[in-house]
């Protein structure tokens, strides 16, 4: 071995095997330098400047930004670094919000830990800074810019890893923070709710919204039956939040937790993951033999519909209209469960045990809410189930097992996996398999589909002379590149899988924060070998599905199993109430025209509609009589351009059908002296 492969840290050599910087070697050879800025999965940023280092020859360097060589000799911690990273802290805690115990951060919180490692007892700097509100608009995320250190994870994760950008670094200076777009609240932009931003931040600044005091309130009362339904992905991480190795199966814990605190029945959402499976397979097979509306996009996460409904409302009618499997059990429950338990529907609470932030945002839409009734009442992530558990004194890895209650606790293998990116392929290809050929399917592992890259092809045959082609992708930036090529007409898929979150569900903003870099991959070892344990591998095995079919939902895909099963989109504002002023009538205009400049009516034109129009207003000396106003949607994206002019709105707007509108609403308004028409 050659000793040019090595450098030197701290007087021990270390080989180079093709680490990004000096960080990852340092931390290879088993030394935490503390950092805020650095995620692996994320670009270089270089902001917080704890990370620093001093190399022989060069002085002190962040080990962020520098790339290993050989013969480097390194010194990880000095006196002088140890100084500046004390410096650096206490200059964020000067300007940082000290309500540590109250915050839901505290015991994760990164700040506290370095400043406790790096010995920080006091500070000796004075704030200057202001309060600013905490915004709660969001029905899954609470952001308080009061606790912001400006590492820009956040802003980094958003723009990378989901492609959206729905919060970004806003003004210089002193006066640098991290806002969503136009200072609006998150409720009122293109946020998608994965949470993503929160599971990245090292401090109380983006937090999962709770919802634990509502739910302790219906434990409470007497009046009301409390069931809990409980998602793949949470069996195998909430052990980590009580220092089990990730990947841990602590299912019958959960359950026993649950029902000492109160919870009359726990249900597996693995069961409505197994209905999810027959519905879904059955509507890909219909449109796969009509040749129609291929590829199928799942619809298990709502981060990705909701992503979907935004930028690509073409490609709405791809999506499978299969309900998630958390609205799925919903909708079930409320079928079966009040009868069975002897109660009103009123006072039947339903509350969803979720790795996912987003599973907020979606039990709250108006579609899942029947004469005020919403299908899920409360929905509780990993985290806050954890938090639950401890303000109950339950000592967790204690807790004797108790066994999920029937029928919903039933499920197979295939709903297990649907947990982790690429289980919900797989799980469709066990049922499809069989369907299409006829014969029972023997081996069930489907590894050409396992993996954790963020976006994995694979072709599979189902049947002589039948292939099918699939997509399996996780995090919305890869998404967008599988979307546009969908659009493009540049790639034939059958079947495409999206999960929002890196690793699908198991990396889900809601369960347990590891800094653990294979946390991820042993969370979906988890999953599949839970699966191995259990009896049946495929949906269609799964006997309390059939006899919920029979019982209560009829065919398969039929009327009654489309009303409680199945859902409809819409295309949705990005940014909501937003309109940009271009051309300003100074307030005496009688004519105002908005003009959606939104991603969908962009790629049809808008923009040069929009500076066609303005320039043509300008000279024609209509300045004083128009306003005009970029806007962001008229929730017609299909037919864009889309045009506003007073009342009109103008589908499929060119310029001379606004100037033709315009002149009438000018001659309306008794503004004729310039006439418009060209």
């Amino acid at each position: 071995m050659s000793d040019n492969e090595f450098l030197t840290i701290d007087g021990k050599e270390v080989r180079i095997e093709g680490e990004r910087n000096l960080l990852e070697v340092i931390r290879k050879a088993g030394i935490d330098i503390p950092t805020f800025c650095y995620h692996s999965h994320l670009s270089v940023y270089g902001a917080c400047r704890l990370c620093l280092v001093e190399v022989e020859g060069r002085g002190i360097v962040g080990s962020c930004s520098t790339p290993p060589e050989p013969g480097m000799k390194v010194k990880t911690t000095t006196q002088e670094i140890r100084e500046i990273r004390k410096i650096a802290v206490e200059l964020l805690l000067a300007n940082h919000e000290k309500t540590c115990p109250t915050c839901s951060k505290s015991a994760s919180c990164q700040l506290q830990e370095i400043a406790r490692r790096l010995g920080v007892d006091e500070v000796r700097f004075k704030s200057t800074h202001q309060p600013v509100p905490v915004d709660r608009s969001s029905p899954s995320l609470v952001r308080d810019p009061n606790k912001c250190i400006l590492c820009g994870d956040c802003v980094r994760v958003c723009h990378e890893i989901q492609g959206i950008g729905a919060i970004d670094f806003a003004y210089r200076g002193a006066s640098t923070a991290v806002l969503p777009a136009f200072g609006k609240d998150l409720k009122h932009v293109e946020c998608v709710y994965c949470g993503q931003c929160a599971s990245v931040c090292p401090t109380g600044a983006l937090t999962v919204k709770s919802e634990i005091d509502a739910v302790w309130e219906a434990l409470s009362d007497p009046k009301k039956k409390v069931v809990a339904q409980i998602a793949p992905a949470v069996r195998v991480a909430i052990g980590e939040h009580f220092g089990l190795a990730p990947g841990t199966v602590s299912m019958d814990q959960t359950v026993a937790a649950l029902k000492a605190m109160g919870f009359d029945q726990v249900y597996d959402t693995s069961f409505a993951a197994d209905l999810t499976v027959i519905e879904e397979a059955t509507e890909f097979l219909a449109r796969k033999e009509k040749g129609e509306r291929l590829p199928i996009f799942t619809s298990c996460c709502p981060a990705w519909v909701k992503f979907a409904e935004q930028y690509y409302p073409s490609l709405l009618p791809h999506l499978s209209s299969c309900r998630s499997p958390q609205q799925m059990f919903g909708s079930i429950a409320r079928e079966v469960l009040p009868e069975k338990l002897g109660v009103e529907n009123k006072d039947l609470v339903i509350v969803s045990i979720m790795p996912c932030t987003a599973k907020k945002f979606e039990a709250r839409q108006e579609k899942f809410i029947q004469d005020g009734i919403p299908d899920v009442d409360y929905v509780l992530t990993t985290q806050e189930l954890g938090r639950m558990i401890e303000a109950q004194g339950l000592r967790f890895s204690r807790l004797e097992p108790e066994s999920l209650d029937m029928p919903f606790g039933f499920k197979t293998g295939a709903g297990v996996i649907f947990g982790t990116s690429g289980g919900v392929t797989e799980a469709v290809l066990r049922y499809a398999v069989e369907k299409v050929s006829g014969t029972r399917l023997e081996g069930v592992d489907f590894r050409a589909v396992r993996g954790e890259e963020g976006l994995r092809e694979a072709t599979v045959n189902v049947a002589p002379g039948v292939d099918l082609k699939l997509a399996i992708v996780h995090g919305l930036a890869n998404a967008r590149r599988v979307a546009e090529r969908v659009m493009a007409g540049e790639c034939d898929y059958d079947i495409v899988e999206v999960m929002s979150c890196p690793g699908g569900c198991i990396g889900g903003a809601g369960q347990p924060v590891s800094r653990d870099p294979g946390a991820s991959r042993l969370r979906a070892r988890g999953l599949y070998d839970s699966d191995k344990m259990l009896e049946f591998h495929k949906s269609q095995e799964n006997h309390v599905v059939t006899e919920c079919y029979d019982r209560h939902l009829g065919e398969v895909g039929g009327e009654k199993a489309h009303h409680l099963l199945h859902t409809n989109y819409t295309s949705r504002r990005r940014i909501c109430d937003e309109e940009i002023a271009l051309v300003n009538g100074n307030g005496q205009a009688k004519v105002k025209v908005n003009i959606c400049v939104g991603t969908s009516c962009m790629v049809r034109g808008s923009q040069r509609l929009l500076q066609s129009l303005i320039d043509q207003i300008e000279e024609r000396g209509l300045v004083h009589l128009v306003d005009v106003n970029a806007t962001f949607c008229f929730e017609r994206c299909d037919r864009g351009p889309t045009v506003a002019i007073n009342d009109t709105v103008v589908e499929r707007c060119t310029l001379q059908k606004a100037l033709d509108v315009l002149e009438s609403e000018l001659a309306k308004a008794g503004a004729t002296e310039a006439g418009v028409s060209s």
